[in-house]
This record gives structure tokens, sequence and C-alpha cells, in this order.
């Protein structure tokens, strides 16, 4: 096996547990031992991991107030030929974290960046929710409060793919609530809470039958919490304006079953709905 030594000149973006320290990778725990320095989203929270794992190293902080401000010196270091790990408070870094603006300085200055891949809670709760990974959006942090929660939600009602989200469990019942509200009462809802540590709990039902959980039981509205939503399903049957607009279109110069076979393969409907439509225009 090669040996995992640290390049020079290059930021390597680790993850670190999400909760359980069992899940940092042999590789992660190789390079933040060996790089030059670790920028951190706190230094305080890292040098807890750091000294779990017996490792002393440079850090110096990098996070949302400063991170513009700490590039160019970031840079000049990587120009020296130094090597940086950059990591979060807890999973993969710039997943609703600091290192966006680091690693695009990076890279439109030719500096190597590496990824080091692991924990993310998104895609551990993903993983464990039981709705459909095929296709899905991580939609990142919702609002706080709920007249920005309720818009948020509602533009994404017709989404057709499972979304991700991150959130606070004290704020779990007005949330779900907002659910209710917006997407409807039987939207099913996932709420991964606590992910890797001695109180995980991982619970899916509809969004109803959630609220009634979340207020029958206190304890879920502590710690960490991705909440996770199953995407809007779209009734094969349902036809749209534009679908019935091309279907009349082709019935000027088709006959009823040409012009429904065609206007069903253009817009994803099913022929028979088509028919029993063209024949009422008669």
């Amino acid at each position: 096996m090669t040996a995992i030594t640290a390049q020079p000149g290059t930021l390597y973006i680790v993850a670190t547990p999400i909760g359980n320290l069992a899940d940092i990778t042999d590789r992660a725990l190789k390079l933040l031992a060996d790089v030059d320095l670790i920028a951190c989203e706190d230094t305080r929270h890292t040098h807890k991991l750091l000294s779990a794992f017996s490792i002393t190293n440079k850090t110096i902080s990098l996070h949302d107030h400063n991170e513009r401000q700490r590039q160019d010196y970031i840079g000049e270091l990587l120009s020296q030929g130094k090597s940086i790990a950059l990591v979060s408070d807890a999973g993969t870094p710039l997943i609703s974290d600091p290192g966006f603006h680091i690693v695009r300085f990076c890279q439109e200055n030719n500096h190597k960046v590496v990824p080091v891949p692991g924990a993310c809670a998104a895609i551990a709760a993903l993983s464990a929710a039981g709705l459909p990974t095929d296709r899905f959006s991580f939609e990142g942090f919702l609002p706080s409060k709920s007249g920005a929660r309720k818009a948020t939600l509602s533009a994404l009602a017709s989404e057709p793919r499972t979304m991700v989200f991150y959130d606070a469990p004290r704020r779990a019942i007005d949330t779900v609530q907002d659910i209710c509200d917006t997407l409807g009462d039987n939207r099913q809802v996932v709420i991964a809470r606590e992910l890797t540590k001695t109180f995980e709990t991982i619970v899916s039902d509809s969004a109803g039958a959630l609220l009634q959980w979340l207020n029958s039981d206190a304890n879920q509205l502590k710690g960490e919490m991705v909440l996770i939503i199953e995407g809007h399903k779209v009734d094969p049957n349902a036809i749209d304006d534009a679908t019935i607009q091309t279907l009349k279109l082709l019935l000027k110069e088709l006959p009823p079953k040409k012009a429904c076979a065609i206007a069903a393969e253009i817009h994803g409907v099913k022929k028979n709905a088509l028919y029993n439509l063209a024949l009422s225009f008669k």
C-alpha cells in the first residue's frame, strides 16, 4: 500500500465524524497529522478531535466570517509548498459549511484541491431513509422563521425528487406543522436525529403522523437533525394545458389515435387518457 503523506502545495478537504469517532478514515487521520496546517471551522472543536487520536498540529480558524480574509494567506502558504487540511466541525466540509470561497479561490489560482471522503449527515440519513435515492435534491438548512420556511416549502411543492434538509430539532414540531400546511398531511417525511450517536433515531411516516409523534415525545427535540421529504408524485393521468394544446394541434392533421400517441410520447402521459380527451373535443 502506498504511504499516505501530504503533498506540497495541496489543500485537502477532509471529512470528519458526525458523531461516532470510529467513522474517521485512516487516510484522514494520517493527513491531519502530516499536513503543515489545519484550517478549522472552530479550532476548539477540532482540537478535541485531534486530541482523541493523539494528533498535535498547527490550526487556524476558517469560518463564515473570515473565509474571504483568509484566502490570500492560504494561497500564499500553498504557493510556498505548504500542505493544508480544511475541516468543518463535523462531516464533509462545504456541505452547508464554510469552505466554498477558499476552494474556488484555490482552483482559480491553480492550487491543487484534493477531497478526502468520509462522513456526511445528509448522505448517511438518505441511505437509511427508505425513500427514492436515484434522484434527490439537497436543500441545506430550512429558514428558522415559519413564514420563510413555508415559502421555501411551497416553492418545492412540485419537486419530484426526494428532498434533503438540515434543521434544528428544537424547531421540528413547527417545521413538520409547516410541511403539513404546505405539502399536506400525507406527504412522507423522514426525521434522522443524532446520527451515529448514542440516541440515534430514524423515523419515517406521514407528516401528520410525525407531528403527533413529536408532540408526544419531547426527547426528539434535541441534538442534530436531518429532515427528508418525499418528492411530489406526478399523476400519470394528469393532463396539463401544454399537453392539451399539443393534442388539439395534432388533431387538426391526424386521426385521434395517431394524435394521441404522438402527444403522449411528447409529454409523457398515458394514451388512453388523451384518447378520452380527444373524443370529448368532438
